[in-house]
């Protein structure tokens, strides 16, 4: 019940950057983690947005016992929650040094490799749509060649929140929607609509395997 406690405060303080009243649901943590595969080989996992860790439980638990988890959250209490979570809770624990928290944007965060599998939780339609685009480029540079990365989007959420904005905001919202195209155009190869979400969500399985600008072309 912290957790959602927690997440409310931050949709009430910092909705630009949190965009849900709760945490993921169960299905969609799910969904958001499927990628998540055993190999038979060591896998670097990326989480940016984590929240309160509700998606990360899923990743943690689809982990292998060589793969590394790094996290990148921004918010200044969730990536402190996400701390207190790896001290005390034993699942979190476990994984020692393979769990790194990192309190950036994602469009600060450095890796020393690319990584296999990237999950997203950051809210892209509150985002400006050159952010929207920025963060994209970053996740492919972040990616290795044939890595995944899953994010999801509310479903209908532009459409109904353009029925009652200024025009300002329909563009903007219209230029999220052109940059989430253009990259599911290149890299998209799953689609999963998870009605079992309050609200329900679409979650979108991209895969690196075209060069960094085929978005753009």
């Amino acid at each position: 019940m912290h957790g959602y406690r927690l997440f409310w405060q931050e949709f009430r303080r910092t909705f630009h950057s949190t965009g849900a009243v709760l945490p993921s649901g169960r299905s969609l943590c799910r969904a958001l983690a499927s990628q998540v595969v055993p190999c038979g080989r060591p896998r670097r996992i990326l989480e940016v947005g984590p929240g309160t860790g509700v998606v990360t439980d899923a990743v943690v638990a689809r982990m292998g016992p060589q793969d590394t988890l790094d996290l990148v959250e921004l918010n200044d209490r969730f990536a402190e929650a996400l701390r207190v979570r790896q001290q005390r809770e034993a699942a979190w624990q476990d994984l020692g040094a393979r769990l790194r928290i990192h309190h950036q944007a994602v469009e600060d965060h450095v890796a020393a490799e690319p990584y296999e599998t990237l999950v997203s939780g950051l809210p892209l339609n509150n985002f400006a749509a050159e952010a929207v685009e920025s963060i994209f480029g970053k996740l492919r540079e972040l990616a290795d060649e044939g890595a995944t990365l899953s994010f999801f989007e509310y479903v209908g959420i532009r459409r109904i929140k353009s029925l009652a904005v200024s025009r300002r905001e329909r563009q903007r919202l219209a230029g999220v929607q052109q940059a989430m195209e253009r990259a599911c155009a290149a890299w998209e190869f799953k689609r999963q609509m998870i009605a079992a979400n309050v609200p329900p969500a679409w979650v979108h399985h991209l895969r690196f395997d075209a060069a960094p600008d085929a978005a753009r072309r």
